[in-house]
């Protein structure tokens, strides 16, 4: 295990792996991962929040998230690893903060297919009242369960048609804004701009809410490195998704939210009780149109939830084979952790347990936890960028197959949005409890993982 001084490497952590996901594989993880949930329903507190200018709070968190994803992937090509940002934390910057990044994003994974699941339980136990929402719960754990447990070319296959239902509803939903809006769709009339006139309604308070739940919107993205380790060519893969990654954010995001608020007021009630995209169907007057986007939000949900059971693992199984936690976790069988596997599944099924037996305060003290994980992830990223981009330039410039745009400028760049990202969260009541809470755990986490670093440089002397 290195040391925080001597810099060297990591010994490569996922050897026990299989390679069995394939470049379409990835290309679709990639595009799906941007295709989430917090798109199609979460975007509708942003939209009565900024108004039309939920636009710009888009197209500003956007632009962030390109300019994490290029750090993460110029990481990625040159050390592919499934533990990703975690593996290139330790490598940058020490043991302590490999085991902070890894850890807090695992809670996070975990929480998150916890609460994908309830989503997507409300909504079959909505076509079929008297359901109860726990079974379908337990059988979407199952069978993503059994999904992962199997060998990873079965993730790699679900995750492929989800995302072609996701990005085929999507571009759909595209081509027909674009038609009602230009005045060419058959039953409908063009609204021009009169819906964007009143473009900041709430102010800048209003810009800043949407901004913030613009951020956490895009959330899923990390998927794609962390799947790259196991593709049949990591270095090739991740430099490709993460590539074609830029414009797919600027379509599917800021596209999307440009359609929406030109074809629907911003303070219409539908877009928060219904949904923006559901909103803007029944504004074109199409038939079914809440039933279909139901569909699609149920299968952007379970994708989800296949996908950080699937991360989550892989983040557990990295962690355990650099000596950062339980060695069971890291027990590999047919090329997959299976242990972690499972032990994934049990606490985002515990999360949902919780959900019911204590909503107002474990489970809510959950939730804040988790709220600011993402952004302190991306920190991690930005500093190991740092540190690691110099040590490559020096040692071995042929592994720069993905590189850093104005390196080291931007890379500040993205430091100095993130930091603005957090003043803004302690500015708001609601975002400020997940801004301490999270701080709370990470500070918890950073203290173990700096005790054990310490203790295993004892022992190594």
């Amino acid at each position: 295990m290195p040391s925080t001084t001597t810099g060297t490497p990591p010994s490569a952590d996922d050897v026990s792996l299989s390679h069995g996901l394939k470049q379409r594989h990835l290309s679709m993880i990639a595009l799906g991962g941007v295709i989430g949930a917090g798109l199609f329903v979460g975007s509708g507190a942003g939209i009565a929040a900024a108004g039309p200018s939920i636009v710009v709070a888009y197209a500003l968190s956007g632009a962030l998230v390109m300019l994490v994803m290029r750090m993460l992937g110029e990481m990625s090509a040159a050390y592919p690893s499934s533990g990703s940002f975690s593996a290139h934390a330790e490598r940058a910057i020490g043991p302590w903060a490999g085991f902070t990044a890894g850890w807090s994003f695992w809670v996070l994974l975990c929480t998150a297919v916890g609460l994908e699941g309830i989503g997507a339980a409300k909504i079959v136990s909505g076509w079929l009242p008297g359901t109860p929402e726990w079974a379908w719960v337990a059988l979407f754990m199952v069978v993503f369960c059994g999904t992962n447990l199997a060998a990873v070319k079965n993730f790699g296959e679900f995750e492929f048609w989800f995302a072609a239902l996701k990005v085929g509803a999507i571009t759909l939903f595209l081509v027909l804004g674009v038609l009602a809006i230009a005045g060419v769709l058959p039953g409908t009339d063009s609204p021009g701009a009169s819906h964007l006139t009143d473009f900041l309604p709430n102010g800048g308070e209003g810009l800043v809410i949407g901004l913030l739940a613009s951020v956490f919107a895009y959330g899923g993205l990390e998927t794609v490195t962390i799947a790259a380790a196991e593709s049949e060519n990591p270095v090739q893969g991740v430099a490709s998704a993460v590539r074609t990654a830029m414009w797919r954010i600027a379509l599917f995001y800021i596209g999307s939210m440009a359609v929406i608020v030109t074809l629907v007021p911003w303070d219409s009630q539908a877009v928060v009780e219904k949904g923006p995209y559901v909103a803007a169907l029944d504004e074109l007057g199409i038939p079914g149109a809440g039933q279909l986007m139901n569909v699609v939000v149920l299968v952007a949900l379970l994708s989800a939830m296949n996908a950080n059971i699937y991360g989550a693992s892989r983040i557990a199984y990295s962690l355990v084979e650099r000596g950062q936690g339980p060695k069971g976790l890291g027990r590999v069988s047919g090329g997959v952790p299976r242990t972690a596997v499972l032990a994934s599944s049990v606490f985002g099924f515990l999360c949902v347990l919780l959900s019911y037996w204590r909503p107002d305060d474990v489970f809510a003290w959950l939730l804040n936890m988790i709220g600011a994980v993402i952004l302190v992830v991306w920190i991690f990223i930005a500093v190991s960028q740092l540190r690691l981009r110099r040590r490559l330039e020096r040692e071995a410039p042929e592994k720069l197959a993905v590189r850093m745009w104005a390196f080291p400028w931007l890379t500040w760049v993205a430091l100095a949005g993130m930091a603005a990202v957090f003043v803004l969260m302690a500015r708001e009541p609601d975002t400020r409890v997940q801004l301490y809470s999270t701080g709370g755990m990470i500070l918890a986490l950073a203290a173990v993982g700096y005790a054990w670093q310490k203790a295993r440089a004892r022992t190594e002397d």
